[in-house]
Formats: C-alpha cells, structure tokens, sequence
C-alpha cells in the first residue's frame, strides 16, 4: 500500500489557537494592572500560593507565551501555500505569492497600528489618559501617556512615536506595540527563507529549517544579546527566530505525505505523544516572570534553564517560547486538540485577534480606569499639619463588586469594539494597501488575485 497522499491545507485551528492568545494577552495586562502578585509562583519564598500562581492555572493570566503564538502563527500561515506549491513543482508561482505578500505585509502591519496610534494620540491630547495617570495601578500609570505641551509638540511627538514603533519598538502612545517591529521582522524572515529554499528538495529544506531553528535558539536571536528597555524591564530581543522557523517547520511537516503515513500507522503513538506534549508545553509555559526562585517547581525549572537556554537570555521568555512551540506541536498531531480549537467561536476569537491587539490597552487606560476609579476621592497630597511630606496617594478603586462586574462586561465591550474595527477600519486598511499597490506595481503584476493576508 503506497503512502497516503498529504493532508489538505487545515488552518482552522491555528485560527482557535490565535484567539486564545490574544484574549490571554488582554488577561494579563490586566493582571499586571490589578494583581501583579500573580506574576510570581507564590505570594512570597515563606507563604504558599495562589489558585492562580500554580502550575497550568497561571498560564491564564500570563501573556508572553502569547505573543510565541503570534510568531510561530506567523510562520506557519505565511509559508503553508509557498510550501505547497513548490511541493506541487510550481516554485515560480511560489515565488510569485512570496514576493506580493512580502510587500503586502507592511500594509497589514503598519497602516492599522499607525491608526491605532494616532487614536491613542487624540485621546491623550484631550485628557482621556488624566484618570490613568493618579490610579491606584503601577501598571496602567506607567504605560498611559502624557499630553504634549504645545499644539506643534504634539504632531512632532505623534510623528516620532509613528517611526520608533518600527525602529526600536518605543511607542508612548501605546507601549505594547513594541513587539508588532519584531513580529513584522519575522514575518520578512519567513518570506527571505522561502525565497531562499523554494527550489530546494523538502526533505533538505526540512532539515536547513530545523538548523535556523537551532541557530535562532542559540544565538538567542540578536547580536550579542542586546537588549531593549521598554517601561524598565529588559527585554531580550529573542522572541521571535526560533518561534517563526518551527512554525515554518509545521507547516512543512503538515503537508507532507511521509509524515503523514507514520502519523496513521502508529494511532497509539499519536494519541499518547501529542497529549502528553500539550502538557509538557503548558508546563513550561508557567515559568514565572518574577521571582521563580521562591516555588520548588518553577525553582527546578530555573536550574535547569541554566543548562538548556544560552547564557544571557531571559529564562521568562524562552520558557514560553518554547511552550508555546511544543503546544502547537502536539496541537497538530493531536485530532480532538485540533477540532476544539477549530471551534467557531474560537475562531471568531481568532478572527479578531489582531484588532483586540490593538486596541485593548488604550481602552483599558480609558474606559475601564474611568469605570473602575472615576469615582474614587483622591487621598491628601502635598504636607500633613506637621509639614512632613505625605506618601503619593492613588485613586483607589471605588468599589469592590465593581470589578467584579466591570471586567466581564469590559471584555464583552471589547469584542464589540474589535468588531467594528474589522467591519470598517481593516477594509479601509486593506483598501490603503490595494491603492497604493495598484499604483506602484508592474501591470503584469496586478493581474494576479490578491491573496488573503493573515
């Protein structure tokens, strides 16, 4: 019996997967806005922890491994159709598609953050970040921005923050766009790598795949592990290399029939091994970001970074980069992880990942900071009787319940907002992108369908 001919192209679950992440990343912004503890495996190296502090649970309120997800995503969707038609022998018409979508990237990537931006930027002007700035939250007090002093400084901030977010990965109006510079990097390292490996034989490019994964994990994906400094933390700039090339690596391995054949001749195998990779990578996923030291788990894990991670990098972010890679791998091989994932509300999650990105810090420094501390009484400020300085008082939250129904009802907002976004500003986006195309491309050029962009 020959080998089963290659699966069909199947991203619907890569689509879940997306929504997952960009509602983990939402999650834990706002566990860095209201309960930072949580960022560390337990309240402190003398008391036990939390419910949420535990191993598996905590990967709900942490967000690096999300954005691993968004990169080997990028990996992964961007390469699946260039792989297969230059499996197929079509490597020109590969080469054709790489070369659009190379070029329509920017436009997917920068046109809707500069949007993004410039909304962040009116809003500050006009005082909507005032409240964020005396809230009783580290988090949403750091990285809400201040007006600009004058009518002129404030196109020249706006102008600046519009090239840094795509130079160094500074924006003030929005701090979390740092990371769409090097998202937007791997996206150009799949398409530079497909360039390069179109004509060559699968199973060599599986394998010169496999050694840029290698390259990119002990390199640790920058020049001399230079750093970046975004709201006083250190960032290491590995966070994108070594997820896009497993993504481009599951592609390739999703499609092709070898693999295929030993997946439905060893059931067994499949069942058991992609299970138990989902939980390997979860765990590995809920390496705490600070203080790892103070649980024995995530202590052992802390060691043993020491061994398997290149020296320099943050073990915070290569543990989820690599969870995050194992996941996906079981994920694909695993039929039941698979048809969750491909559920259509996930998928709608997934659909909308890229506006919720977007637009969900600006609006949880505005609508939800009014919600939760419009209505607090400032503390005294200033000197007390005595003339002693009194501590920098923060608007409390005004009430208990009040978080408790404000974020369900804040993410359910959020959603609706992010839906708007996608039924008028991302086809206007798109719109930008075709113009400009139109204009700049060769006639022979613009006869090609454009492709979809994700």
């Amino acid at each position: 019996m020959g080998a089963p001919p290659a699966p069909k192209r199947d991203v619907v679950w890569v689509d879940g997967l997306r929504g997952i992440a960009s509602v983990l990343v939402v999650t834990a912004h706002l566990t860095r806005s209201f309960v930072p503890h949580l960022l560390s495996p337990a309240m402190s190296d003398k008391l036990p922890p939390t419910l949420f502090q535990l191993p598996f649970l905590r990967c709900l309120v942490m967000g690096r491994a999300s954005v691993a997800i968004f990169a080997l995503v990028t990996g992964y969707v961007n390469s699946l159709g260039p792989l297969k038609k230059s499996r197929a022998g079509n490597a020109d018409a590969a080469l054709s598609g790489v070369a659009k979508s190379a070029f329509r990237r920017f436009g997917r990537f920068m046109i809707p953050a500069i949007v993004a931006t410039v909304l962040s930027w009116l809003a500050c002007q006009f005082g909507a970040y005032n409240v964020a700035h005396v809230a009783n939250s580290a988090w949403i007090r750091d990285t809400s921005p201040t007006a600009s002093a004058s009518f002129a400084g404030a196109f020249y901030d706006l102008f600046k923050n519009l090239g840094t977010t795509w130079i160094d990965g500074m924006n003030q109006y929005d701090r979390i766009q740092w990371t769409l510079t090097y998202l937007l990097k791997g996206s150009m390292m799949t398409y530079l790598s497909l360039f390069a490996l179109v004509y060559v034989k699968p199973r060599w490019r599986m394998a010169i795949i496999a050694g840029m994964f290698y390259f990119k994990w002990k390199s640790g994906d920058c020049e001399q592990h230079q750093r970046i400094v975004i709201l006083e933390t250190d960032i290491s700039q590995a966070l994108v290399g070594f997820n896009v090339y497993c993504g481009i690596f599951l592609a390739e391995a999703s499609i092709d029939a070898d693999i295929a054949a030993f997946v439905v001749a060893h059931p067994i195998l499949q069942s058991v091994g992609s299970a138990s990779m989902i939980i390997l990578g979860l765990y590995f996923c809920s390496y705490p970001e600070e203080h790892p030291e103070w649980a024995p788990w995530s202590n052992n894990m802390l060691r043993l970074g020491h061994w398997i991670f290149p020296a320099g990098v943050e073990f915070s972010r290569y543990y989820p980069g690599m969870g995050a890679d194992i996941v996906a791998t079981g994920v694909m091989f695993n039929a039941t992880a698979k048809k969750i994932l491909s559920h259509r509300f996930l998928c709608w999650m997934g659909k909308l990942s890229w506006p919720v990105y977007l637009i969900h810090a600006p609006l949880i420094r505005t609508v939800l900071t009014w919600v939760l501390f419009g209505a607090s009484v400032r503390p005294p400020q200033g000197k007390d009787a005595n003339g002693n300085q009194l501590p920098p008082g923060w608007l409390p939250i005004a009430n208990t319940w009040v978080i408790v129904f404000a974020i369900p009802l804040f993410y359910v907002f959020l959603y609706r907002v992010a839906g708007l976004w996608a039924s008028y500003v991302d086809p206007w986006c798109t719109k930008v992108t075709q113009n400009f195309e139109e204009l700049v491309f060769r006639d022979d050029a613009k006869a090609e369908k454009p492709i979809l962009l994700t």
